[in-house]
């Protein structure tokens, strides 16, 4: 699939805390949404430095929490003690301090390597259907979850869920990330991007590049929070 099948709604707010605020706020809401329709919420976790203040403002929140059920868009091939991992920093932010039934967390195994790793999350979603909340970053390049340029992205209507990541250009070189198709197959995604060393992948995104973040393409399109104004023109 191309950028061109995107559909991209751009949210700007006016800074790290307003899309703290505003971000909490739409996750708090997809699960209300979710568990009213379906008795259950369905989210798939980024990681990095914005998406853990959101997760410690969640922390201090009230919701349903029997009722999240928790995945993981990528993992570092790291022990899964490593403060590196994005299971562990969600954990300590956010998810060791709400009633999330620990059955209904599902970190990526990570530990295993990229190809055992890839095929036993596949084998993990094989029984679910959309999600209902993906969360997602971007990179300086255009990257998201560990699905970086040059690399597979898994954009195939047969794309397992997911991908073994080989000689990422950032530290660790080994990784799993869910593929393109799958991190599609929401009913919402947001992008939640922060900081003005975004702002050339944005302009590029924006542009119709070819880029990794341009490669998910949910039927409902793609919510893009941001932190700073899209230039003019």
């Amino acid at each position: 699939m191309t950028p061109n099948h995107q559909i991209r709604r751009w949210h700007v707010v006016a800074d790290a805390d307003a899309l703290e605020a505003a971000a909490t706020s739409r996750i708090l809401k997809a699960a209300h949404a979710a568990i009213a329709r379906a008795g259950a919420f369905h989210l798939v976790l980024a990681g990095g430095g914005t998406p853990r203040r959101i997760y410690r403002a969640l922390s201090r929140h009230t919701a349903d929490w029997p009722n999240w059920h928790i995945y993981f868009g990528d993992e570092r091939c790291l022990p899964p003690d490593d403060a590196e991992r994005n299971s562990r920093m969600a954990a300590d932010a956010w998810l060791d301090h709400v009633p999330i039934p620990p059955t209904q967390i599902h970190p990526i195994p990570a530990e295993l390597g990229p190809v055992a790793t890839a095929t036993a999350y596949t084998q993990l979603l094989a029984g679910l259907g959309d999600f209902d909340l993906v969360l997602l970053g971007l990179g300086e390049d255009g990257h998201t979850a560990s699905l970086f340029p040059g690399h597979p992205w898994g954009t195939d209507a047969d794309a397992p869920a997911a991908l073994p990541v080989f000689a990422a250009p950032k530290p660790p070189p080994e990784r799993v990330s869910l593929s393109a198709q799958r991190l599609s197959a929401s009913r919402e995604v947001l992008f939640l991007v922060s900081g003005q060393g975004k702002l050339p992948a944005v302009v590029a995104w924006h542009g119709g590049a070819v880029l990794p973040a341009a490669a998910i393409v949910p039927t409902a399109g793609v919510d893009v929070m941001l932190d700073f104004a899209l230039p003019q023109g």
